[in-house]
């Protein structure tokens, strides 16, 4: 059975731009990797969980605030290459995302050292215009920005 993952893609007008925030993973294998390696905050979630449950679950555990406030927007799914599939749900809201702080998860570090090392999840979260966010996003995960109102 593939994994599944769901997420909340928040976007907001501002002067006629559609801006969206977009989630840059966190630890030593990402640290160099900018464009197509941005994501919408997502994660897990077990199949007796509700989609939308879990993808509020996740955008409050990678940017440490909730989600604002509005009207929810299916955006449907996609199958990322690795097979696991990711439905994502977008709400429009302005929201200060200079402060978030996101949940850790520990790893060996260097590999075979083992050394345990705790590392963000998420490192940066930010607005991107939708042309930048084209090129920032995971190309699996582009879709979304297409399926936006």
């Amino acid at each position: 059975m593939p994994r599944r993952s769901a997420g909340v893609l928040l976007f907001r007008r501002t002067s006629g731009v559609v801006e969206v925030v977009l989630a840059h993973p966190g630890g030593p294998f990402w640290a160099k990797k900018d464009a197509g390696a941005w994501s919408i905050p997502k994660g897990e979630y077990e199949p007796d969980e509700p989609a939308l449950d879990a993808a509020r679950r996740e955008f409050a555990e990678e940017l440490g605030m909730s989600v604002p406030d509005g009207t929810v927007i299916d955006l449907g799914e996609i199958t990322q290459k690795g097979g696991k599939i990711v439905t994502a749900f977008a709400v429009e809201a302005d929201l200060d995302v200079s402060g978030a702080v996101s949940n850790t998860f520990e790893m060996a570090w260097p590999p075979r050292s083992g050394v345990l090392q705790s590392f963000p999840e998420v490192d940066r979260v930010e607005w991107f215009p939708l042309d930048v966010a084209r090129e920032k996003i995971l190309a699996a995960q582009q879709p979304f920005l297409d399926r936006l109102p």
